[in-house]
């Protein structure tokens, strides 16, 4: 419709513009709109046309011109309003373009599709809340409006909400199936929500659709870690940095897989990388330290961990692990100093308390070793505790009696041997702070318990003669008490007291001895069936040796007897963590997961025990289990089969000999 303020010859001139528009001849168009709005300057549909024109020939500054005179003269029609700020929008000017849409939104808010145009722009702006209600509001009404749902679906992506992300893409992938396009982001939305199985699916289909999305691939590498598909995992980040070897911000999680799968020395090369470009991330440097002391390279270790400390100072985790390299290299001064800071931020931490009185002890400060030990087993009993403080009373004991302060020695060598130590230097000692003293019957009994107890060491027979000459000779000549004395000595009861190895004084966390025993105690609990016993004794000798996977394997298996599944899989992987290539350790969490009935996790810790050892026996038996709930049939049968290759248990042959046959009917 022409409104009443166009002339005659100015609508004459319209028509011919609307003609001309028609053939494409846009700047002839223009040319009669200019001279139309000569003639009827004050009509917005002249002027409104001419701004359309000046869109199509792409100059919108002209046409910006045109619709803000325009709305001059008709202020209340929102759709110029919208005109204007779909201008603003192709410029890049969302604020204005916002500002031009709230407009026509204030104006006539019964049109939806403005509610469209808001979102568009709120999105571009990164006002993600604001674009997120205005595509509801839109989609209110236009549920089918495809493109729409994708914009929601990205928006909820952008503002942190991968869950929503998910709901709109799995709405658009399964009601729009055809026209689906955007699997990168419904992929990386699933990877958010930590939904790797379909995350997988979804991810493998973009990058097969674009190789090019660094993204998607980014994201498809991870999965694949989290599924434990290390090769694939390995595989997707060397194709990724292949062609973009600059990518310098996915070397942590390459090292980190890296590391997972033991190869140490990529991982640290892959690790260094990442720290070039991120010098300030404290985790990086932390997890370097983690695989230099896994190599048993305790310098570098150390240097990487006080890295990770400079950057993350409160970091209770890197302060043990630092401690921990600190006291391996035998620097107890420093391995306190970080004891202490860890006990200040978490004093009931019994493991550090433990591993500050082993420095202690080691630093020869056993008077603060012992209020340490006791404090240790007022809140857990432990044997290695036990077994450490009487050394430490033995040692502080020989202290005071190298000072004369003779009381305090036979007051701590008594307690030594109240508390039934084997060591048969508290006795030597007690007798020699006796003699000092000259309680000479006391001496004398405490000498020959000593020597009864190791009569392979001189000293304690050199020392008891020379105490048995002091006391007599005012009465005996030199000769008759060389005599008497050698008579003393052979009249010892040797037979009747049961020789033992003495105590190392250096048995404090690396001590082989005293973990061979608690390992020894443990099993024998567990034959006893005593599990929490057994329990207490492994974990007292993983304190002396962290990293001994079949004791943390053992552990795992009281777990699982005792039902408790996380705690068995924790120790399991652990095991496994320690030694990658253990094949009893990743059997044993097999078995975990199948009795959870996760045949997916469980099909594959059988895989890998049978990767690293072929005549895995029952590993073959377990998967052709799992094949069997599968349904099938065919791996069942092949698996049992290679089962019978390996297998020389009779009972269970005759057994598997039986399901081939059922199988095969």
């Amino acid at each position: 419709m022409v409104y009443s303020a166009m002339t005659p010859e100015a609508t004459e001139l319209y028509q011919e513009a609307c003609s001309l528009e028609y053939q494409h001849d846009y700047n002839a168009a223009a040319d009669k709109l200019k001279e139309a709005i000569k003639i009827s300057p004050e009509d917005s549909m002249l002027l409104t046309k001419l701004a359309g024109i000046y869109t199509e020939l792409n100059d919108y500054d002209n046409a910006v011109d045109m619709y803000t005179k325009a709305i001059e003269i008709k202020p209340n029609d929102a759709f110029i309003y919208i005109s204007l700020g779909s201008i603003y929008e192709t410029q890049s000017k969302y604020k204005e373009a916002l500002s031009a849409y709230e407009n026509a939104l204030r104006i006539f808010p019964e049109y939806k599709y403005n509610y469209l145009n808001l979102a568009n722009v709120q999105y571009q702006m990164k006002d993600y809340k604001s674009a997120i209600e205005n595509y509801r509001l839109f989609l209110d009404t236009y549920a089918q409006h495809w493109e729409a749902r994708k914009s929601l679906a990205n928006a909820y992506l952008s503002a942190g909400n991968p869950e929503k992300a998910v709901e709109e893409f799995q709405n658009l992938y399964i009601n729009n199936n055809e026209h689906f396009d955007d699997y990168a982001n419904f992929g990386i939305a699933l990877f958010k929500t930590q939904n790797y199985e379909k995350a997988q699916e979804i991810l493998e289909k973009a990058v097969e659709k674009d190789d090019t999305n660094t993204t998607a691939k980014i994201c498809l590498a991870m999965t694949y870690q989290n599924l434990e598909k290390n090769d694939l995992a390995l595989a997707q980040f060397n194709s990724i940095l292949k062609n973009e070897e600059g990518l310098n911000s996915i070397r942590y999680d390459y090292a980190n897989l890296l590391a997972d799968m033991g190869k140490n020395k990529e991982a640290i090369e892959q690790y260094q990388k990442y720290i070039v470009s991120y010098p300030k991330d404290g985790n990086a440097y932390r997890n370097l330290g983690i695989v230099y002391k896994r190599e048993n390279d305790l310098v570098n270790a150390t240097e990487n961990f006080k890295k990770a400390l400079a950057e993350s100072k409160n970091d209770i985790n890197t302060k043990k692990e630092l401690a921990e390299c600190y006291h391996l290299q035998k620097d107890y001064i420093n391995a306190l100093k970080y004891y202490d800071e860890i006990l200040k931020q978490d004093p009931e931490d019994i493991e550090t308390k433990t591993n500050k009185a082993f420095a202690l002890h080691a630093t020869d400060d056993y008077q603060k070793a012992i209020d340490l030990y006791n404090e240790i087993l007022e809140q857990k009993d432990s044997e290695v505790v036990q077994n450490n403080l009487t050394d430490a009373i033995i040692s502080q004991a020989a202290k005071d009696y190298d000072s004369k302060n003779y009381k305090n020695a036979i007051d701590g060598y008594v307690k030594a041997i109240s508390r039934g130590t084997k060591d048969s230097n508290a006795y030597f000692g007690l007798a020699k702070a006796y003699r000092a003293t000259g309680v000479n019957d006391k001496a004398t009994e405490y000498f020959e318990k000593a020597i009864s107890m190791n009569p392979e060491n001189t000293e304690y027979s050199k020392t008891f003669a020379e105490f048995i000459s002091e006391i007599n000779k005012p009465q005996e000549t030199e000769s008759s008490t060389e005599k008497e004395l050698s008579n003393v000595v052979i009249a010892v009861p040797q037979s009747e007291v049961k020789i033992s190895e003495p105590a190392n004084d250096n048995s404090y966390i690396n001590n082989i001895e005293k973990n061979r025993e608690l390992i020894l105690a443990g099993d024998k609990k567990y034959k006893e069936k005593k599990y929490d016993e057994a329990i207490s004794n492994y974990k007292d000798a993983l304190m002396l040796k962290p990293s001994d996977e079949e004791t943390l394997l053992k552990i795992g298996n009281l777990y699982k007897t005792k039902k408790d599944d996380a705690k068995a899989i924790d120790f399991y992987k652990k095991a496994i963590f320690v030694k990658p290539e253990y094949a009893d350790g990743w059997f044993n969490l097999g078995l975990v997961y199948a009795d959870q009935k996760n045949v997916v996790q469980s099909k594959k810790c059988f895989e890998k025990t049978i990767e690293i050892n072929p005549k895995y026996a029952y590993a073959y038996y377990a998967l052709a289990r799992a094949n069997e709930s599968e349904k099938d049939t065919a791996s069942a049968i092949k698996n049992y089969e290679n089962f019978l290759q390996y297998s020389t248990d009779e009972n269970v042959n005759k057994d598997v000999q039986s399901r081939i046959k059922s199988l095969k009917k």
